[in-house]
């Protein structure tokens, strides 16, 4: 089935969506004018919806999501959305956050994330009053600041910091949703060691490397690691290798000012030319044409 890849620069370029704030990692979006029958979509990055009144359905890899008022809809990276609907009085604001911002917010903290998002699967999550009360003087602050501090030799940060306080407040919600807090002597080991994994993996900054690479520095073999990324998301070490990747190859090479060159020797490849048959074989355009692809 086809896939619609959608960008941040597509979704800030879009006349349907009223986009409050974007810039290379985030994008806020305040309203959608209109909801259209779309094709299958892959987001490539992190969104975070809150539904302000009505309800919606969709479909996250297959499976049936509901997002109802005063719910907070969840979503990683690299998720393909289909059979979305909405009910005529759907409301809702949403941040779109690249993998490489979320980290940067997180650092330490990105385990939980990982935990919640791909081993436990909690997608949505109910506010409760307190919730409501600081994310409503979150986005009013947020708001203010995005309209009115524009002139701020400072307004990336500022909008930035406010972010980050935003989904350190997330976080410490969707802790509290975890089933309990299994210490690490009641987790299986095969648990244990894909947690691992997903910590190397996204804290690496080259993250071009074999699975044999992985398992060496988590002291378990190749086949074993695969095997339980398969058990435990449903996605080989391998496919989790080059998704990663892929987001780096489009990050650098659309995002970032440095030459082709200049990319393949910051994502970890050998020479140039293996870095155009990888991107090539990856997304079916040469770099140059992945960069200048709108």
């Amino acid at each position: 089935m086809y896939q619609e890849e959608v960008t941040l620069q597509q979704l800030a370029d879009n006349s349907d969506f009223r986009v409050g704030y974007s810039d290379d990692d985030i994008v806020i979006i305040d309203s959608i004018q209109k909801f259209t029958e779309a094709s299958t979509t892959l987001v490539p990055m992190n969104v975070i919806a809150i539904c302000i009144q009505g309800k919606a359905q969709v479909r996250l890899n297959g499976q049936p999501i509901e997002l109802h008022k005063n719910q907070v809809m969840v979503i990683p990276q690299n998720v393909i959305i289909t059979d979305m609907m909405v009910s005529p009085d759907f409301s809702f604001k949403t941040m779109l956050l690249t993998n490489r911002i979320l980290q940067s917010f997180l650092r330490e903290k990105m385990s939980l994330w990982n935990d919640v998002m791909y081993v436990h699967r909690l997608n949505v999550l109910v506010m409760d009053d307190d919730d409501i009360l600081f994310y409503t003087n979150f986005y009013e602050m947020l708001k203010f600041s995005i309209e009115r501090g524009k002139g701020n030799p400072y307004h990336t940060e500022i909008i930035r910091s406010l972010i980050c306080a935003a989904i350190l407040g997330l976080c410490g919600t969707l802790r509290h949703m975890l089933p309990g807090e299994p210490q690490p002597q009641r987790l299986s080991m095969s648990m244990i060691h894909f947690k691992r994994f997903l910590d190397l993996l996204h804290t690496s900054k080259v993250k071009h490397r074999s699975v044999d690479s992985y398992a060496k520095e988590l002291f378990i073999s190749p086949k074993y690691l695969s095997s339980i990324c398969k058990k435990h998301s449903g996605k080989t070490a391998n496919m989790w290798i080059t998704e990663q990747v892929m987001e780096d190859v489009r990050f650098y090479l659309r995002q970032s000012d440095l030459n082709i060159k200049q990319v393949s020797i910051v994502l970890g490849f050998p020479n140039t030319s293996f870095f155009g048959k990888y991107v090539k074989d990856h997304f079916g355009l040469t770099p140059t044409q992945l960069r200048n692809q709108r």
